[in-house]
């Protein structure tokens, strides 16, 4: 043992110079631990909203857009087609649309906010398979159907206004994302303002 004076002042320098030193060492480890929690610029832009011009879709045309990862089709519906949705609600599903596959402003006849375009996920609700757009008839298949979606994988059926057929694997209507439309030739998928 030293009986030398001890010098607080050192001492507290040292230890204060030890904590911030300590400190620093802690936040340059802290940081790019918490940025990792965060979503990649990839994975930023997979899930942002896709713009969509529809100024140019033909009636009875589908155009296909890809949002977070998943296929949306946008399919431009005719007159005649709006006119045979109610006279299928017998041999649907969910024909009033009471499931949640859809947002507020979409849970109509038509499944839309303007009835002219429907806009959905393009994936059937039984396996995640990818249904075939018929825009002309299912043929023998639904007899009395002039158009819709038709799953090959397991037979799953859905109307023009992606409303499931009884009798078939798919248990729910086609899923219709958040959308808006920006102006009468643009709409916005992946923003869930309503239908303004």
């Amino acid at each position: 043992m030293s009986n030398a004076p001890v010098d607080t002042g050192r001492r507290r320098f040292l230890t204060a110079a030890t904590a911030v030193v300590g400190g620093a060492g802690a936040v340059a480890v802290a940081v790019p631990f918490i940025k990792s929690w965060n979503p990649s610029a990839k994975a930023k832009a997979a899930g942002a909203p896709v713009e969509v011009n529809i100024s140019k879709v033909e009636p009875g045309q589908l155009i296909r857009v890809e949002w977070r990862g998943k296929p949306v089709w946008v399919v431009r519906r005719t007159d005649a087609i709006l006119s045979e949705l109610p006279k299928l609600d017998g041999q649907l599903r969910d024909p009033a649309s009471e499931e949640l596959q859809q947002p507020d402003y979409a849970a109509n006849p038509a499944r839309s906010i303007k009835p002219e375009f429907f806009i959905a996920v393009g994936i059937c609700t039984h396996l995640g398979c990818s249904p075939t757009y018929l825009p002309d008839s299912f043929g023998e298949q639904v007899e009395g159907v002039t158009a819709g979606f038709f799953c090959p994988c397991h037979g799953s059926k859905f109307d023009m206004a992606g409303r499931v057929f009884q009798g078939v694997p798919a248990p729910l209507n086609l899923v219709v994302p958040p959308h808006q439309y920006v102006d009468d030739g643009t709409v916005l998928i992946g923003v869930d303002t309503g239908a303004a």
